[in-house]
């Protein structure tokens, strides 16, 4: 069994490049031959070094290790071959030794190296159980939306930052945020979290818009007064978050927008692209010297088949090679006719390639869909017409709006 065990792990980090392992390996096979095959003057094997040097990159340090003591016999067998009389020159000898300490260190690197592959892995896997708990995924339907959203992460290792969005079903409508705080890293996942298990809490205990904006104004303010004590408190007073809100109603078109210096939303409706600009703007959420104002609803008509494309300032100060900037209405423009998903996948793909394969800052988007086959009065008519029984699985009410007449025809 214990021999089993070894040989198991042996082959195991094998797998995934077994074919470019093969590599080093015909190297050390073609530097022998044509070393022993090539005049007296000519001497190859010191080339041999470059075997252990790239397995590395290719496998783990059992197999740097063979292919390390593979290429010492080699360096071996061409001594043997060439000074058959002396069988060991003093040259071969330090060759042999250079080779088998070069070997070795390679050994120690490829064992960092994994190292630092296993933390990265680690590092990854609590990001991303961070993200499921601090960001957790919208759902695809709300009453009568469809909703995707997106979010892309600035930096290699981390699946989440300073960028936030949030949506929840009250007893009418939905009610979502989107928003960005200022900073990057660990402060920002924290200030993050606290706006959006406030928003979260509130959001069904506040009647009004104004009402949640007034109360995620509040409990973000304490929240920054808790922290004074911080060494970086001094530059508490310039934590703030960028915040847009939406109340959006199942039966009435009319919704309800609060911006607190956040970019304008996206309206898609035909083929035509409107910037919702707010008529009413407010200073971001955290600006707690400044005097209080009262927020203000700025409402717009949101119709059937009308989409919304929520956003960070992420997605449109991303920059090309020129130094110019992402122009997302425009290129929205171009995919009005797709659904969330679609559209979400198209200017994901576009926004990284006009940067250049990495993003600036961290960028998230949400996309809105209003579908009047998901209606509660259109679901409702179907279900008495089929006397209870939806007749498509897909058509089933997902929330307790739309679960309740159902209960009654039953």
């Amino acid at each position: 069994m214990g021999l089993r065990r070894r040989l198991a792990d042996l082959w195991q980090p094998w797998q995934p490049g077994h074919a470019l392992v093969a590599v080093p390996l015909a190297l050390i096979v073609a530097i022998t031959v044509v070393d022993v095959l090539a005049p007296a003057h000519v001497h190859l094997g010191p080339f041999l070094v470059v075997a252990p040097a790239i397995t590395p990159w290719l496998a783990g340090p059992r197999l740097t290790a063979l292919v390390g003591a593979l290429a010492v016999v080699a360096q071996a067998i061409i001594a043997i071959l060439r000074d058959r009389d002396e069988l060991f020159s003093t040259n071969h000898q330090v060759q042999i030794a250079a080779l088998t300490m070069i070997s070795l260190l390679l050994v120690v690197f490829s064992r960092q190296h994994e190292r630092r592959i296993r933390e990265l892995d680690r590092v990854r896997s609590v990001s991303e159980a961070t993200q499921r708990v601090v960001l957790r995924p919208l759902p695809h339907r709300m009453g009568p939306l469809r909703i995707a959203s997106s979010y892309v992460a600035a930096e290699d290792e981390a699946q989440i930052g300073g960028d936030l969005y949030a949506a929840t079903r009250t007893g009418g409508g939905a009610r979502l945020i989107i928003g960005d705080v200022r900073g990057k890293g660990l402060t920002s996942i924290s200030d993050a979290s606290v706006l959006m298990g406030a928003f979260r809490e509130a959001a069904h205990r506040t009647p009004t818009l104004v009402e949640l904006a007034d109360t995620l104004e509040n409990s973000f303010c304490r929240h920054l007064a808790e922290h004074t004590h911080h060494p970086e408190a001094d530059e508490l007073h310039e934590h703030f978050v960028t915040a847009l809100m939406l109340d959006i109603p199942d039966e009435d078109h009319l919704v309800q927008m609060i911006d607190c210096g956040h970019p304008p939303p996206l309206l898609l409706r035909g083929h035509r692209v409107t910037t919702l600009h707010a008529r009413h703007p407010k200073p971001p959420l955290g600006m707690c010297g400044l005097p209080r104002t009262g927020f203000t609803l700025d409402p717009f008509t949101f119709e059937d088949d009308d989409t919304l494309l929520l956003y960070t300032d992420g997605v449109i100060e991303a920059r090309a090679s020129d130094r110019s900037f992402y122009p997302l209405a425009e290129r929205v423009a171009q995919w009005t006719g797709s659904g969330p998903e679609a559209l979400l996948h198209h200017i994901r793909d576009d926004l990284i390639a006009h940067a250049g394969g990495r993003l600036g800052d961290d960028a998230a988007m949400v996309v809105i869909q209003r579908s009047p086959k998901l209606q509660p009065g259109h679901h409702l008519k179907k279900i008495i017409h089929l006397n209870g029984v939806p007749h498509h699985a897909d058509e089933a009410p997902e929330t307790g709006a739309t679960a309740h007449p159902a209960r009654r025809q039953e």
